[in-house]
């Protein structure tokens, strides 16, 4: 399978929630379980019922998770030399030369994107755009609306 590209901080949000889905959800609802099996009759148990289908998605998340850390190319944008181009983890500020809007975002894995937080998904028009140029370059993106232009204004690593 294909190394994922993961920043530092991603990986990190990730072993965070992997840790809380074992050490904390995982033992609850275990928990739950034997409570809901205590009471008797299981045909007719709803807590039963609920606890085991929270099981079962914990135990998925949990594979899913420890998967995609194992796959991961973790990215330290800190590290990253990469003679001010736009590269995975790079911050990039850039303006929007259809109305002068300036944006930063920084381009992130798929897991990681959240366009509220500025981070945009190295598969996403947008990123693939940009993947390559530098400060001064234009770059064109075809969105739903038309073709939109963005000049890059900075690129920052870390």
């Amino acid at each position: 399978m294909n190394k994922t590209p993961l920043t530092v901080r991603g990986a990190e949000k990730l072993k965070e929630e992997l840790h809380q889905l074992k050490h904390v959800q995982r033992p609850a609802v275990i928990q739950a379980i034997s409570e809901a099996r205590a009471q008797g009759d299981l045909s007719e148990n709803a807590e039963y019922d609920a606890a085991k289908e929270r099981q079962s998605f914990i135990e998925g998340r949990i594979a899913e998770l420890e998967s995609k850390l194992s796959h991961a190319q973790i990215i330290d944008p800190a590290a990253l030399d990469a003679d001010g181009r736009c590269v995975f983890a790079a911050t990039v500020e850039m303006e929007d030369l259809n109305t002068g809007d300036v944006h930063t975002y920084q381009i992130v894995g798929d897991d990681e994107a959240d366009i509220k937080e500025g981070k945009i998904s190295i598969g996403s028009p947008l990123a693939r755009a940009l993947i390559g140029k530098s400060a001064g370059d234009v770059a064109e993106v075809h969105a739903p609306g038309g073709m939109r232009e963005y000049e890059i204004r900075k690129v920052r690593y870390g």
